[in-house]
């Protein structure tokens, strides 16, 4: 895990730059930190990231579809959709509506 960390890190330092109110995607985030087609790590980095002294807005990263994958590690199947329609995102069937809407692109928004 320690191998990890730093990426973690990284993973962390921009899910915590996600505005209120919109999402990105497991796939943007890798590809940000230049490991594209790692977005299954970003995945685990984020279902660790419950053991972070700082909150970590973890439930605003789905994947590209806006499907909510990550929601069986919120604690319950159903927290992961009631945190994110508290910021306004629309949700019918576990997948954000109008993804395109909603979706922050840490390559546009960040500076590298």
């Amino acid at each position: 895990m320690e191998k990890n960390s730093g990426f973690f890190e990284q993973v962390y330092d921009v899910v915590l730059q996600i505005p209120f109110g919109r999402v990105t995607s497991y796939g943007a985030i890798a590809a940000y930190l230049g490991s594209k087609g790692s977005a299954r790590m970003v995945g685990w980095a984020l279902n660790s990231s419950r053991f972070s002294v700082v909150n970590i807005p973890a439930h605003r990263v789905v994947n590209q579809a806006g499907l909510l994958t990550g929601k069986r590690h919120f604690g319950g199947l159903d927290t992961m959709e009631e945190l994110l329609k508290a910021e306004g995102i629309q949700i019918k069937n576990s997948q954000i509506v109008r993804m395109e809407h909603y979706f922050w692109d840490p390559a546009q928004e960040l500076k590298p």
